[in-house]
């Protein structure tokens, strides 16, 4: 059996949401958002004036939920950590324990892109001519750039490993201004723009399409928050360029509140991610 009168939404070579119509009748509509974070699709049947969800198996929806609280939980408790660390920073209780701050807040973001990411992999997917999602054997690891929640959540984590690069960097001694801008301020500026990819991406897989506002969905406002977020972090990227000149920042102050301020994004964003569960 095959699915008819499909209907496919997306962006360019990417497909978020799905509509066909199922071999016993009706109209089943798959969204990559839906299907990766509550474990559902929708299902109409004929006559029918609103649709149905119809969830994944439970060993499927096991997995997502757990998932989805691991990745949460370590945005949520990332971002305050960055938000201290940038607290520190600015208000001069000495650059070495906002260093090791930062490092332990990076950890916990390394292990949300990678949840984030481990989600996507293991996404129940549209069965074939039925109104069903099938599970998956789990997986660690799989290549599939051409679906957008996989490459969405694989750019974000290659993020937070590249801002890991930033982070150990900073912890290094006796480092000339050269050495300083490459090792630190490069790999930082390289996880913001990172950030910014994977939450444009997002906003695409969201909106199924031009990014636009939906207010009322909670997915929205968890992609626009964290991506605002990113926006703040490239703002502080930029002001922390160490100029050769000089030997100081291009704005101290910038620097530290946009990261504070960025960092406290996440954490929103880590919150109502708690509520975007199966």
């Amino acid at each position: 059996m095959s699915r008819t009168e499909g209907r496919a939404e997306g962006a360019g070579p990417f497909t978020t949401r799905l509509s066909w119509s199922p071999a016993d009748g009706g109209t089943a509509v798959w969204e990559s958002r839906t299907a990766r974070k509550r474990g559902r699709l929708t299902v109409r049947a004929e006559g029918e004036l609103a649709p149905r969800p119809r969830r994944a198996d439970g060993v499927s929806i096991g997995r997502l939920r757990r998932l989805n609280t691991v990745a949460a939980l370590a945005f949520t408790v990332g971002g305050a950590l960055f938000a201290l660390g940038a607290g520190v920073a600015q208000f001069g209780s000495g650059t070495a324990t906002g260093a090791w701050i930062y490092l332990a807040g990076g950890l916990f973001f390394n292990t949300g892109g990678y949840a984030s990411l481990l989600q996507a992999i293991n996404a129940p997917r549209p069965q074939t001519g039925a109104a069903s999602l099938t599970g998956r054997p789990w997986a660690w690891w799989s290549y599939e750039p051409y679906r957008i929640d996989w490459l969405s959540a694989f750019v974000l984590f290659a993020g937070t490993l590249v801002f890991g690069v930033n982070l150990l960097s900073s912890l290094l001694q006796g480092l000339s201004l050269q050495q300083v801008n490459r090792l630190i301020w490069a790999p930082d500026m390289i996880g913001c723009i990172l950030f910014l990819i994977s939450g444009h991406l997002a906003l695409v897989e969201v909106c199924h399409g031009r990014p636009g506002v939906r207010a009322r969905e909670l997915s929205w406002w968890i992609v626009a928050v964290n991506q605002f977020g990113s926006v703040l972090f490239l703002v502080s990227a930029l002001a922390a360029f160490t100029r050769p000149a000089t030997g100081s920042l291009v704005n101290e102050d910038i620097a530290n509140w946009g990261t504070l301020t960025g960092a406290l994004c996440f954490s929103v964003g880590g919150i109502l991610q708690l509520f975007e569960r199966p």
